[in-house]
């Protein structure tokens, strides 16, 4: 007869002090990963679209009136979405 495959076949991976057992190299080389994953996303980004866009965003600041607390805040919203018409 065949044979069932139960936990008993695949034990879990040894544990360190009650935790699962990960090599600090892996762990280090995961933060590493993903510290340039985010910069190459930047640079890419620059290349691709410059960096004026990002200069008159610092520069804009939103423009609220003083016409009621729920239109200042949908235009508040509105500027922090991007969608500023």
């Amino acid at each position: 007869m065949g044979h069932v495959c139960t936990h008993d076949d695949f034990p879990r991976s040894p544990k360190r002090n009650g935790r699962n057992a990960e090599h600090p190299v892996t762990a280090a080389l995961a933060i590493l990963a993903i510290v340039l994953a985010i910069l190459l996303i930047a640079w890419a980004r620059v290349e691709v679209h410059g960096t004026q866009d990002l200069e008159a965003l610092v520069e804009e600041q939103p423009v609220v009136s003083n016409t009621g607390p729920a239109e200042n805040e949908a235009a508040s919203s509105r500027w922090a979405t991007g969608f500023s018409h």
